[in-house]
């Protein structure tokens, strides 16, 4: 096992949390029971690495069976970078029959047609998407495993879904997946976040968006204090109109834990009290940034509590609606 390979092991370990190891291990079948009842969870990290490395260079392990581990991690724990959505355009008539295999080969072919070192892993997830770990060289240098790029397929589907991509490979992997999937073309879908699931799921509709008409009224509360009945009945109509305003932007029951939502302003400065911005031939620039740890349901509190006004505002419910989270805003509109 050369020093590489062994820098890639180490890196690995110390990604692992302690308590996903053993599981980690024992799925990747490259090490014999007895070698996995020999390791002691309870040790340091680094003991444990050293434990590993040792096993690895007794069963004659190179680098493309740890970048096997790696794959077997990323894919049960996805969140581990910035996951971007893509979408193929203009499928050719037999696109919809590509099988794995077929990808496989054409994906393969086409990448090392582009670039001269370049290691390519695929593997199919139990819920059907194919994942691509790919680690790039050029033509002088081997690939880099430290640095790989990971890519999400759902075959059968336009949508694509890629971690770590740099500008300078992004093209040769579009065009490797626009030829290996028959489409024509692949384009941003400016939806981006760390949860890939959601980024999936919002992309590819793939949450609840049915829009219920009626909605439980709020419970009642003990011996409650006499009121005017007619201001009752008005305040119960507008909390359920807020409420169904609030599923119809953004949809009812579980929502994607989308992150973040960006817009991007390059519009002219409107102010007649500021007449040197106002009379300037540039767009004004700005970047405006919603953040929150489950961006959707709180826009969706946020209506139908009565915090934010109605109707929601096209900006916001274009993020389901489109299915993105970057937007540009200029004076002809977004």
């Amino acid at each position: 096992m050369d020093d590489s390979t062994k820098r890639i092991l180490q890196r690995l370990i110390r990604r692992i949390p302690y308590q996903m190891l053993q599981t980690m291990l024992g799925k990747w079948a490259h090490l014999s029971r007895e070698d996995l009842h020999s390791l002691d969870l309870t040790q340091p990290k680094w003991v444990l690495t050293e434990h590993l490395l040792a096993l690895c260079e007794e069963n004659g392990l190179r680098v493309k069976h740890i970048t096997e581990l790696e794959m077997i991690y990323i894919i049960e724990n996805p969140n581990q970078g910035m996951w971007h959505g893509f979408q193929l355009l203009d499928a050719e008539e037999d696109a919809p029959s590509i099988e794995l295999t077929q990808f496989k080969e054409q994906f393969k072919a086409n990448l090392t047609e582009l670039i001269s070192h370049v290691s390519i892993k695929i593997k199919k997830h139990t819920d059907e998407a194919i994942w691509i770990r790919i680690a790039w060289g050029d033509n002088f240098t081997k690939p880099n495993h430290l640095k790989p790029t990971y890519v999400v397929h759902h075959l059968q589907t336009p949508y694509v879904f890629v971690t770590g991509v740099t500008s300078k490979h992004k093209p040769l992997l579009n065009q490797a997946l626009v030829l290996a999937t028959r489409y024509g073309s692949m384009k941003d879908a400016h939806l981006s976040g760390r949860n890939l699931t959601a980024i999936r799921d919002l992309l590819m509709r793939q949450y609840q968006q049915v829009f219920p008409n009626k909605h439980p009224k709020p419970l009642q509360e003990k011996n409650p204090v006499p009121r005017n009945p007619n201001i009752e009945k008005e305040q119960a109509e507008n909390t359920e109109n807020r409420l169904q305003m609030a599923c119809e932007a953004f949809g009812d029951g579980t929502l994607p834990q989308l992150q973040k939502a960006v817009y991007k302003l390059e519009t002219k400065f409107r102010d007649d009290s500021n007449k040197k911005l106002t009379g300037r031939e540039e767009p004004f620039r700005g970047v405006v940034e919603f953040a929150s740890t489950n961006l959707l349901e709180s826009l969706r509190h946020c209506v139908s509590s009565g915090m934010s006004s109605t109707p929601v505002t096209p900006l916001l419910s274009s993020i389901t609606q489109k299915g993105r989270n970057y937007f540009v805003i200029t004076d002809k509109g977004v």
